[in-house]
């Protein structure tokens, strides 16, 4: 019969911590809940987002005078290990509209024109890139790569 008692006396004091435990955690959780979680009360306005995305962007601003460009003029994408390059001709000019890095890289350095050429560097741990691009005699964007 001790021994009996001496379980249910165990048990019981497991039960007692486990309850007391469990009641601590929500009741801290509750308290801290939303700077834990990262929650906010509200929704967050059109503005607000558009402050966020931008501060999150590992892109850079475009530059402003490209934001004058002609959408019909010619225009390209270009792909690399490195990263997206898109850029047009203008008046004989070039011109880089955006450029991205590609996972594992970061933009080392960019001129984004417009010039008669415009580059763009990107970089990892393990090598450079640097991309540029040029007006071809068709008048089209044609890039080119060295490491």
């Amino acid at each position: 019969m001790a021994m009996r008692r001496r379980l249910l006396l165990a048990v019981a004091g497991w039960l007692v911590t486990a309850l007391v435990a469990t009641v601590a955690g929500i009741a801290v959780l509750s308290l801290l809940g939303g700077s834990l979680t990262g929650a906010s009360d509200h929704a967050l306005a059109p503005e607000e987002v558009r402050a966020e995305l931008a501060a999150a962007s590992p892109r850079p601003p475009l530059p402003s005078s490209s934001a004058s460009a002609d959408l019909s003029a010619p225009t390209k994408v270009f792909s690399t290990r490195g990263g997206t390059v898109i850029a047009l001709c203008q008046d004989g000019l070039i011109r880089l509209r955006s450029w991205s890095p590609a996972q594992g890289y970061s933009v080392d350095d960019v001129e984004p024109g417009p010039a008669h050429k415009a580059e763009v560097e990107f970089e990892s741990d393990q090598s450079e890139l640097k991309v540029e691009v040029r007006c071809g005699s068709d008048g089209l964007p044609v890039h080119t790569v060295t490491s």
